[in-house]
């Protein structure tokens, strides 16, 4: 199957891994932001086949992982309201507030629905116009411009009962915010594929302008990151930093221009937390002025989520937050693989398919 069997050839990846290993005089560390080439690389085994040459660590790429508490608290209480329909992408539902899920809100009565787009929300409320259907605005770069055109039909079409929760976060900012912590030593940084088709590469180059550290944008399957990698390795052995696109089927250095001015037109940027890295400055999306009437926190005040006897995630040895950063490995959480499973999730990361909790879990992490 074109752009897959070609990008999964044997020999090749073990050409490239042998020229990665050649080209690595000392052991460096390497980023992966996006929690799809956390997934990916944990499946296909590439941290086993480079090490000890090169330690892969896994950054804050799982959209839902790095939703905090408060906003998941939030969206829990508007599911509460009467006459309110939260919609929300799958991956969302089972993620962990301060004291339940909206999975749990679900099965307590409050009216959650999965969909698959924005504008599945969108078409729902101009279904049941006597209805509030909240889309909860998840993701990155990636997702916010289906969101931004779903606010835009709404506000052509007259759809007054369409709202919009925007917990969307922005990526270059969140990768300075780990750099600057100056927690993890890296080398380098394996760019996100998906955003920067959005973005484009060229959003990346301040990490070598900045932080004189290359970065190579890739794609997701394993000659993908395998190119990518070996541009990296050069890069560092060469004291070279700059910015390497190795998924040029896909990313562009300026990205998707529609969708920048779309994001543009109906988003500004805010401060907003994230989990495991606290508040950010301008990481974050808000809706602007001219979509307010469908901005859910305006349009409703929910009281705040009852509180349980029960004890938060954090409370409970969760550390989620330093897996986050690249301050520790999955397993080195006391509750990896015994109190946290993906069947009963404690901490966020062990969720979505892209939480790196869930990735070592699956396909293992050992590199013995």
């Amino acid at each position: 199957m074109r752009y897959t069997d070609e990008y999964r050839n044997p020999d090749a990846a073990r050409g490239l891994v042998a020229t990665i290993r050649g080209r690595v005089a000392r052991p460096i560390r390497i980023m992966e932001f996006c929690g799809g080439h956390t997934r990916a690389i944990m499946r296909y085994g590439i941290r086993q086949a480079l090490s000890p040459h090169l330690h892969m660590l896994s950054g804050p790429g799982c959209p839902v992982c790095v939703t905090p508490d408060g906003e998941i608290d939030y969206a829990i209480a508007l599911a509460h309201l009467p006459g309110v329909t939260v919609a929300t992408f799958g991956d969302m539902i089972r993620v962990p507030g301060s004291r339940s899920s909206l999975q749990e809100a679900r099965a307590a009565g409050a009216d959650v629905q999965i969909v698959y787009s924005a504008l599945d929300a969108l078409e729902r409320a101009r279904r049941e116009p006597g209805r509030s259907i909240v889309m909860l605005g998840i993701g990155f770069e990636t997702t916010a411009p289906g969101v931004a055109a779903s606010l835009v039909e709404a506000r052509e079409l007259g759809i007054g009962n369409y709202f919009v929760y925007s917990m969307h976060k922005l990526t270059p900012p969140a990768m300075r915010a780990i750099l600057d912590a100056g927690e993890v030593r890296l080398d380098a940084i394996l760019g996100p594929g998906h955003v920067t088709t959005i973005i484009g590469a060229n959003a990346w180059s301040f990490l070598a302008q900045d932080y004189r550290i290359p970065c190579a944008v890739s794609g997701f399957e394993p000659l993908d990151i395998l190119r990518a990698l070996s541009m990296l390795a050069d890069a560092v052995w060469n004291g070279n930093p700059q910015v390497a696109n190795a998924y040029p089927r896909s990313v562009t250095s300026q990205g998707n221009t529609k969708a920048q001015l779309l994001m543009k037109d109906v988003f500004e940027t805010c401060a907003v937390a994230w989990r495991g890295l606290g508040e950010i400055p301008s990481s974050g999306l808000k809706l602007r002025q001219e979509y307010a009437a469908h901005d859910a926190r305006l349009a409703f005040d929910p009281p705040s989520a009852a509180t349980a006897a029960t004890l938060t995630p954090a409370e409970r040895g969760c550390r989620c937050g330093e897996v986050l950063r690249g301050v520790a490995e999955p397993p080195e959480c006391p509750l990896f693989g015994g109190v946290c499973t993906p069947a009963r999730p404690i901490g966020a990361c062990m969720v979505s398919a892209e939480g790196s909790c869930a990735a070592h879990y699956r396909y293992g992490g050992s590199l013995d």
